[in-house]
């Protein structure tokens, strides 16, 4: 399933973001879904119509998901098997290819934020565990109780898994939850973000393919933006993001992209998953072969949003 949309010679002020690809979200949570989403794209592209960078732009709608607690990520991530929390994320600009990424973070509120200092403030890319917290500690970053992230729903997510004792497979990418967003701004830059909780059960110190720059996204001027989301160990050895965007250096389009992607990893694999592209033209696309994958995306003041199989939802930002 996928939803695009072309470009112009103007260069347009993008934003599409994405809430994970999943199995089927439950009609309850549904509505919810949708209006964070939403918020999400919303919030990013007003960044850009502010002024901000396309790194602005990413980081704040990742930040929006982050704070949300019906996604897999920040405040709504999900448990490793000791019913703990290890989040990762990562963030790159795509002018000059800085990246920053954190792993396996613990007592913070939004590890996008800390995955940007460490593109900003710091010689390296990749920060993860103790050091990243004492990094975030010196940055001025505020350490916060691990259970003002753990929500019920969380618990029970973990107590199922546990009952059901299964180790999640490549084609059934039920928790699979990661939150991304890409941009493109006025400047003809673009940039990505991804941060998730990871895998629910998941055994610990395990690290996925959201913080793996070239996996849970990539970003360069001369191509365009991804950000991915599914089963991470798949997309880890497809190199998902990167992949993506070799097929646009090839000339196809966003859609023959993602599709080709999307489709290695999947006969290769089995793995199943999505991703959101933005090319350097404004061309976008979200795409994936899960179930489900809540998405939203805003270009010249036009939101465009859904979660399942042929259902896009428009309205006219004021």
């Amino acid at each position: 399933m996928a939803a695009s949309a072309p470009g112009s010679a103007e260069v347009s002020l993008v934003v599409v973001v994405h809430g994970g690809g999943a199995s089927n979200i439950s009609a309850d949570r549904k509505e919810r879904v949708r209006e964070g989403i939403a918020r999400a794209a919303t919030e990013g592209y007003n960044t850009l119509k502010a002024g901000g960078s396309a790194v602005d732009a990413v980081e704040k709608a990742v930040t929006v998901l982050e704070n949300d607690p019906e996604f897999n990520a920040g405040c709504g991530s999900v448990l490793n098997a000791k019913g703990d929390i290890e989040m990762d994320a990562s963030i790159m600009d795509g002018r000059d290819l800085s990246a920053g990424a954190v792993s396996a973070v613990r007592c913070i509120e939004n590890p996008i934020k800390l995955a940007r200092l460490v593109m900003e403030k710091t010689p390296h890319c990749f920060l993860t565990g103790h050091g990243a917290e004492k990094f975030a500690a010196d940055m001025g970053i505020p350490e916060i109780p691990v259970q003002k992230l753990i929500t019920e729903r969380s618990k029970k997510h973990l107590e199922k898994e546990k009952l059901e004792k299964g180790a999640q497979k490549a084609d059934c990418p039920k928790n699979s939850g990661t939150v991304g967003a890409v941009a493109l701004d006025c400047k003809g830059n673009v940039a990505y973000a991804t941060s998730t909780g990871g895998i629910v059960n998941k055994m610990v110190g395990r690290v996925g393919d959201s913080p793996c720059i070239g996996a849970g996204g990539y970003a360069d001027n001369n191509l365009g933006a991804v950000s991915t989301t599914g089963h991470g160990e798949s997309i880890l050895k497809v190199n998902l993001a990167r992949l993506a965007l070799f097929h646009v250096e090839q000339g196809k389009t966003v859609n023959e992209a993602a599709e080709l992607a999307l489709n290695y990893m999947k006969s290769k694999l089995k793995g199943l998953g999505g991703l959101i592209l933005v090319s350097k033209t404004g061309d976008w696309v979200a795409k994936w072969t899960s179930a489900s994958m809540p998405w939203a995306a805003v270009k010249n003041g036009k939101l465009q949003a859904g979660i399942d199989l042929c259902e896009t939802k428009t309205q006219d930002l004021c």
